[in-house]
């Protein structure tokens, strides 16, 4: 059992168990100090280090790790031996948003009960995220980007997403073009709108492809409404003016086109594998049109970009049912797509896309597939993810200097993943987290 021990007291303070533990094993402080400038020696744990776990000491001073001892230690907490790695994180949700308090601040408290205290949110609502002040970027509560609106063409992604909203009443026709999407159909437009856009605070911009290498011919043609998206030309126009603003660019993408025109025209993350949901009937009848090339793995490595996974939709698919022929055909996709941004070393990030969950359910689909060791996927998830979503924050590491923010595991996840799910203790930024 955990320890919690102040420094020069004989008590300790234990932690105990939950009467209902949810995931594997847990515990909650009776009392824990919460304060920034609290002190504390982590001792006796197995660290997360460049080559797997290793057992030390850690201290945080000012919310940040330190290997050397500090003059004062408030507070000495034993590890046990637990596993100790970064928080999680999940690069692509859109469900971090204001509905009513109750729901909202259980989504919340789920997103820290699975260890995922990092998120971004490439396509929200701005009265959304405004409605969401004081829920989260703040201590004790999950860091989160916002995209705002993303940037599409008229009749294309996610328009449908929006008309089926309006039609139940869960938007308004306020929320439309300037809102929850910005119509871009040309240059002109771009420029007209590029100084609202930024005006709405975004962190980053989204821009929509959707079949881009069929572009011309979906354009005009009412057969393709919501599946087709911007001007595939218009995205070094984006890119330009979006760095100039020192923001980042990420895309949407369905295809091995819309992959190649993403990369092409400059944008710094690609939000999904192609073929995540395949054809318009979801279906992989071809899966040539969602292979990613080795040209432009290759070019997607030399450049830097992040690519998000959002493959765990797969997991709806019964293996074993009536669905079992397109479970087998989306895992083989996925499979061949990861493996060939694995060997070029490309930047991966997962995400789910999944409005009902977090990251966790995109995990446990990329373990099925064998791709990724379990200290691997590890690895991704805890630190690659992380630092996707905030790359000048020292988020992602345990080394001295970084965030004071980690998970303490009950078993080894290099060995048994799942093992990712039996969270015994959570600190985020020097505190602790019941």
């Amino acid at each position: 059992m955990l320890k919690f021990q102040p420094a020069r007291r004989t008590r300790a303070i234990r932690c105990v168990p939950f009467a209902l533990a949810l995931l594997g094993a847990g515990c909650r402080l009776r009392s824990a100090p919460a304060t920034p400038d609290h002190v504390y020696e982590l001792r006796d744990a197995r660290w997360l280090g460049a080559d797997g776990f290793h057992p030390g000491t850690r201290y945080v001073v000012d919310g940040r790790f330190t290997q050397k001892r500090p003059a004062r230690v408030d507070s000495v907490i034993d590890l046990a031996g637990r596993w100790i790695v970064p928080p999680f994180g999940e690069a692509h949700n859109h469900n971090v948003d204001y509905t009513t308090p109750r729901r909202t601040d259980s989504l919340l408290a789920r997103y820290l009960h699975d260890g995922v205290f990092y998120v971004q949110n490439p396509g929200n609502l701005p009265r959304g995220r405004d409605s969401l002040a004081g829920r989260v970027n703040v201590p004790g509560a999950i860091d989160v980007t916002f995209a705002n609106g993303l940037l599409t063409a008229t009749g294309g992604h996610p328009m449908g997403l929006y008309q089926r909203n309006l039609a139940r009443g869960g938007m308004s026709l306020a929320d439309g073009d300037g809102a929850f999407f910005w119509l871009i159909d040309s240059l002109p437009d771009l420029e007209r709108k590029w100084p609202r856009i930024l005006a709405q605070r975004p962190d980053f911009i989204k821009v929509v492809l959707v079949h881009s290498e069929e572009f011309a011919r979906r354009r005009n043609d009412s057969a393709y409404f919501n599946w087709r998206g911007i001007d595939p030309a218009l995205v070094p126009a984006v890119v330009q003016r979006a760095h100039a603003a020192g923001l980042r660019v990420g895309a949407h993408v369905d295809t091995r086109g819309d992959f190649h025109n993403a990369l092409v025209g400059g944008v710094d993350e690609i939000l999904h594998v192609p073929g995540f949901r395949g054809d318009e009937r979801t279906e992989l009848t071809d899966p040539a049109p969602y292979e990613i090339s080795e040209a432009d793995a290759k070019l997607a490595a030399s450049r830097g970009v992040v690519v998000v996974t959002t493959l765990g939709g797969a997991l709806g698919f019964d293996p074993h049912g009536a669905d079992s022929t397109r479970r087998r055909q989306f895992d083989a996709l996925a499979t061949r797509n990861l493996r060939a941004l694995r060997a070029a070393g490309v930047r991966l990030a997962l995400g789910s896309d999944t409005y009902r969950d977090d990251s966790a359910l995109e995990a446990e689909y990329l373990a099925t597939l064998g791709v990724f060791t379990p200290l691997e996927l590890v690895r991704l998830w805890s630190e690659a993810t992380p630092r996707a979503i905030y790359p000048t924050r020292n988020v992602g590491c345990l080394a001295a200097g970084c965030e004071a923010s980690f998970l303490a595991l009950a078993g080894d996840p290099s060995n048994d993943f799942s093992s990712t799910k039996r969270i015994v203790l959570r600190m985020k930024g020097g505190r602790l987290l019941p």
